[in-house]
């Protein structure tokens, strides 16, 4: 990848070194009349290019514009693209769905902030990608349908404090529930549950969830809030997902925008993600063509 552009197709680019060794063989043994040069006398030939016989001047520009438009078409096989970031065709291949716990014992911790600052990074990689959010305590409520309004979402996960869930305890398998049932009801190929907890909570019940989740073609990562625990480590293992820290930031969006599309690529959808830019450098290779048919004055 360089900057914004992708290969799609690399490998066409082992062809530019042959096509580079061909042009120089050419161009050493190109000549006006061939191989005559090495057959007959060299005052021979001074003699009938005198009368105008022969051509002895060697024509580089053919030889440059075909290898031209040769190295243009390797170029375009290689499938230079560019990533669709606001295709509508991901709606209904690919969810998020932030799974937050909303208890006093997360909202009013110090490290709440960090929390917050960890889902926004991971909202804003989502690109085409639509997001959701469930809230839980004691009981799970949905805060945001799957959208793509990234703004939103993440304006309402900075919302989110003590009073959101008015239910007192944790009960993590219930929103873990309902980020399933959002994922199945928008038919999504393939979905992301993304859970921010302390661990309290997690269980049998959560397991059985997570369980299902991963069944359903999704995966669920853990977010741990605080130290990392083997019940954490057991969820995001049977869910198919990934354990994060909110020490590393960087590591929620680095998964969404990576995992999630070499899922979606391996199951045949790279052209989805990317628009190929093959064909239009195609027809630059037209332009050095037309010095192949340019006029010859005589």
């Amino acid at each position: 990848m360089i900057g914004d552009l992708t290969l799609l197709r690399p490998l066409w680019l082992l062809a530019l070194p042959v096509l580079a060794v061909l042009a120089v063989w050419l161009y050493r043994h190109q000549g006006g009349i061939g191989g005559w040069e090495r057959a007959i006398r060299p005052e021979l030939l001074r003699a009938m290019a005198a009368l105008g016989r022969v051509e002895t001047r060697r024509d580089r520009v053919p030889l440059i514009a075909a290898v031209g438009a040769a190295a243009v078409a390797v170029l375009a096989l290689s499938g230079p693209a560019v990533e669709r970031r606001d295709a509508v065709s991901f709606r209904n291949l690919d969810g998020v769905v932030l799974v937050v716990d909303a208890s006093p014992s997360v909202t009013e911790s110090p490290r709440w902030q960090d929390l917050v600052t960890m889902g926004r990074f991971g909202i804003a990689s989502l690109g085409s990608r639509p997001g959701g959010m469930v809230v839980y305590a004691g009981d799970a409520y949905v805060a945001t349908d799957l959208t793509a309004d990234h703004k939103q979402l993440g304006q309402t996960l900075s919302l989110i404090g003590p009073e959101t869930v008015p239910d007192p305890g944790s009960r993590p398998e219930r929103g873990l529930d309902l980020a399933g049932v959002m994922l199945t009801e928008a038919e999504v190929l393939a979905g992301d549950v993304v859970l921010f907890t302390d661990g309290a909570g997690l269980g049998p019940d959560s397991l059985t969830v997570a369980e299902r989740i991963a069944a359903e073609g999704a995966r669920l990562s853990i977010i741990a809030f605080g130290p990392l625990t083997p019940e954490m480590e057991a969820h995001a293992a049977i869910g198919g997902g990934t354990l994060m820290s909110l020490d590393a930031p960087d590591d929620l969006s680095d998964w969404l925008t990576g995992q999630a599309r070499d899922r979606l690529e391996q199951q045949s959808y790279p052209l989805l993600f990317w628009r190929d830019m093959g064909r239009a450098l195609l027809a630059l290779a037209l332009i050095p063509m037309l010095m192949l048919f340019r006029r010859q004055m005589t």
